[in-house]
């Protein structure tokens, strides 16, 4: 029977779901989380691993002789060295596409709330603002419609078209920066530049990988090119942008506000200027998170170590 460890699922998983279809695949060991010096003692017996954020590197690997499948917990799958794992004969899988809605719907919640204010205005009406004014109604900040506002997206995958799409319900005019041809977007989507996108956005969100080349591509000289007062939603990968310059474009009005799902450093230290810059709003990784997304990698990632075991792999990245 194959022997097979989670490493990292509390994240996943904290107990509202059931790791029973994983356990009829073979020999289910789950543990909530691992320390590095915790992997080789928890997986040297494990036919299978799956990790979430676990790193499992070359030092790692070569520890591990018996290992034979590792599943990823998730779409991006830099944890794992995919070439030490090409030497060794290690077949390795990741979850696509299961958060597309959730990321999407969480990228407009950021929106919406920079926007309208929403939060803002509960918490200032429980404390007494509404009932003792003046008026029937109030506001102490810029509240903005979106229709006919610009939209630029970068990257135009799964998640990015959703956003097109959703944006363009809104009534807004949406421009892309991607490598599809310009002939297979989707209606009212135009292609540019990201020095494009730059120069037409009102609000600019990313969606893109991470690479060398994306890598602190937001930054005090791309913002400068940008509106003033322009907003920037990053749902992608926190070192897209350079987040002091960010902190600092927002403190110097340059930004109206940044409204993000990640940070380069997760968790974040407590000195990341993110987290205290006014208009800066940070949620806590959480736009995968939706039960139903959940639901659906669970599913996912019992597929795909069902499929390894009997011998035909999917979602292969290595």
């Amino acid at each position: 029977m194959m022997k097979i460890v989670v490493l990292d699922g509390y994240t996943v998983n904290p107990g509202d779901m059931s790791w029973k279809q994983l356990q009829k695949l073979g020999d289910l060991t789950v543990y909530d989380r691992t320390a590095p010096h915790d992997v080789t003692r928890r997986a040297e017996e494990a036919d299978v691993v799956l990790t979430n954020k676990v790193v499992l590197d070359k030092s790692q690997l070569e520890r591990l002789p018996r290992l034979r499948y590792i599943g990823v917990l998730a779409t991006g799958y830099n944890v794992v060295d995919l070439d030490e794992a090409r030497r060794r004969g290690i077949v390795v899988t990741n979850i696509p596409a299961y958060s597309t809605d959730s990321v999407a719907q969480m990228t407009f919640a950021h929106i919406l709330n920079i926007t309208n204010r929403v939060g803002h205005y509960a918490q200032a009406n429980m404390e007494g603002r509404w009932t003792s004014s003046p008026d029937f109604c109030y506001w102490d900040t810029p509240l903005q419609e979106l229709a006919g506002k610009t939209l630029g997206i970068v990257g135009l995958g799964h998640i990015g078209l959703k956003v097109a799409r959703i944006a363009r319900e809104f009534g807004m005019d949406v421009f892309a920066q991607t490598s599809k041809d310009s002939a297979s977007l989707p209606e009212g989507v135009q292609k540019t530049t990201f020095h494009g996108l730059l120069e037409v956005s009102d609000i600019l969100t990313l969606h893109c990988p991470l690479t060398e080349q994306t890598r602190g591509m937001v930054n005090m000289q791309t913002i400068q090119m940008m509106k003033r007062g322009a907003i920037i939603i990053n749902t992608g990968r926190g070192p897209l942008v350079n987040e002091h310059d960010v902190a600092e474009a927002l403190r110097k009005g340059y930004l109206a506000g940044y409204g993000a799902d990640v940070l380069s450093e997760e968790p974040p230290r407590s000195d990341n200027p993110l987290l205290t810059t006014p208009n800066a709003f940070i949620t806590p990784h959480i736009a995968w998170a939706t039960a139903e997304a959940r639901k659906r990698l669970m599913d996912i990632a019992v597929h795909n170590v069902e499929a390894f075991i009997k011998g035909n792999p999917v979602n292969i990245v290595s």
